[in-house]
């Protein structure tokens, strides 16, 4: 195998047209049944949720087909006009099978190029954060439809988050040691199962013990995902690489939360589950066919341990205290906004303005920031941006404004996710990357509690736990501005 950056050149030269074909089948497959078998039913059987269900699966496999289409775009030298007749294929009965015996016919022709193999592990960023945000909004009312209280339901919500914690620590450890790949492989299995074994749930306890370990092998992915990405930055652009990252994230948490309410709605928890899961199953294939041995190799020696350097030091605190801003603006806002008597669907759309925002910056020019600016001083701008937010949040009166804050938020979010990764990324080497990234969302995850579940145990005033949130901000923007004097370059 050939790695030049984020390029690697596979000699497997037919993978990425069989991959298009495997798709192409199953879409014209999953096209028949819709319409030879799921329509019929809803009309003559009075059975509409087979249109429901069918039409669901159908959609999460022409998913897949676009997406293996575009691979196949970037990686084989074949003209624009076989991704149009393959699109259009997609709308056709029988026009997929058609033209897989086209393409099998000239498969030697096609000659593959470099494919942008980080992509794929964006994506898989994405399936986990996606994972994360599509619960949100239906495993409380899924388990109390088990019989299980309001006490039960917040300790089903809490419990992917504890094991989590669990599982990005040892897959910190174990990916320094064995490399990402297999990481990668085991957390998406593992995730894509216990997906597709809510469905079997039945009682509040299975619910518990599913959640425990959903939440445990869902920690695999992101810390080993998390190194490739920088393993494979380049020094003067790691900031503007991670700001891509953030991206994906960010987009997940637009997507996610609306996915799943709006699907949820017309079926149910379990099958919203389903088809996340469906997208890891899809991912995995992808993973075996394109990462198999790519990555990195395996190792016998003992990982390096981490040095205490202030850069370390600030990542994780700059993670914690994200994700407390994040676990407290998604514990107060509601609360506020019913304060000031508006429904809960305002406070939706106030965190998809954050979310938008975000990603906004994310994929602008303003990312070029990051690699320009010393990643200490976009940390401090950022974290002081939420810190005023918050402030700003507890003593605001109205919705607009509140609008103009969430705005205001979002750049603050932005400017902070991709300096904590920089500085982990400068505080580590590859042999203990790993590590840190599991220890780096192990944070996270704490700071989500602490942000939440921790302020409600402070005080009963809404706009004085804002305040607090605030300080607690300030005074991390104070510590990283001593971690600095202690060694952290501002060039």
């Amino acid at each position: 195998m050939k790695k030049e950056g984020f390029l690697v050149h596979t000699e497997r030269r037919y993978l990425p047209i069989r991959l298009f074909r495997f798709f192409g089948i199953a879409d014209g497959i999953s096209l028949l049944v819709l319409l030879g078998i799921a329509v019929p039913l809803k009309y003559l059987a009075d059975l509409p949720v087979a249109v429901t269900y069918a039409g669901s699966i159908h959609g999460a496999i022409f998913i897949g087909y676009v997406v293996s289409i575009v691979i196949v775009q970037l990686t084989v030298g074949w003209k624009l006009y076989w991704s149009l007749l393959a699109i259009g294929a997609a709308f056709i009965p029988f026009a997929n099978f058609v033209l897989d015996r086209a393409v099998k016919k000239r498969e030697s022709e096609f000659q593959t190029r470099a494919f942008p193999i980080v992509w794929l592990v964006y994506a898989i960023i994405f399936f986990s954060f996606m994972d994360l945000f599509a619960q949100l909004p239906i495993i409380s009312t899924f388990a109390t439809s088990l019989g299980a209280t309001t006490f039960i339901a917040g300790i089903a919500v809490g419990m992917y988050s504890l094991s989590n914690t669990g599982g990005n620590l040892l897959a910190g450890l174990l990916t320094d040691r064995f490399g990402p790949y297999r990481l990668l492989v085991i957390g998406l299995a593992g995730t894509a199962a216990m997906l597709f074994l809510y469905s079997a749930v039945e009682s509040p306890e299975a619910l518990l013990v599913v959640r425990f370990f959903h939440g445990f092998i869902g920690g695999f992915i992101v810390p080993a995902a998390f190194t490739f990405v920088a393993n494979q930055s380049k020094e003067n652009s790691a900031g503007s690489e991670n700001a891509l990252t953030g991206a994906f994230v960010g987009a997940a948490a637009i997507i996610g939360p609306a996915f799943s309410g709006i699907l949820a709605a017309q079926t149910s928890a379990p099958f919203v589950l389903r088809i996340v899961g469906l997208f890891g199953v899809l991912l995995l294939i992808g993973a075996f066919l394109l990462l198999r041995g790519q990555l990195f190799k395996r190792t016998t020696e003992r990982p390096e341990a981490l040095t205490r350097n202030p850069a370390l030091l600030i990542s994780f605190m700059g993670a914690f205290l994200m994700m407390f801003s994040q676990g407290a603006l998604a514990y107060l806002l509601p609360l506020r906004v019913e304060e000031l008597g508006f429904s809960s669907r305002v406070s939706g759309t106030l965190l998809s303005v954050f979310g938008l925002t975000a990603v906004l910056v994310f994929v602008s020019p303003i990312r070029r920031l990051f690699d320009r600016w010393s990643p200490l001083l976009n940390f401090q701008i950022g974290v002081l941006v939420i810190a005023l937010a918050q402030f700003s949040l507890g003593i605001s009166d109205s919705i607009v404004v509140f609008y103009i804050i969430l705005f205001f938020y979002g750049i603050g979010f932005a400017f902070t996710f991709p300096s904590i990764n920089v500085f982990l990324y400068r505080g580590t080497t590859k042999q203990n990357r790993g590590k840190a990234y599991g220890y780096f969302y192990a944070f996270f995850s704490l700071g989500v509690v602490l942000g939440s579940s921790g302020l409600a145990f402070i005080h009963p005033d809404v706009s004085v736990l804002f305040m607090v949130t605030c300080f607690v901000l300030i005074a991390g923007a104070f510590a990283s501005f001593l971690c600095g004097k202690k060694g952290v370059s501002l060039k």
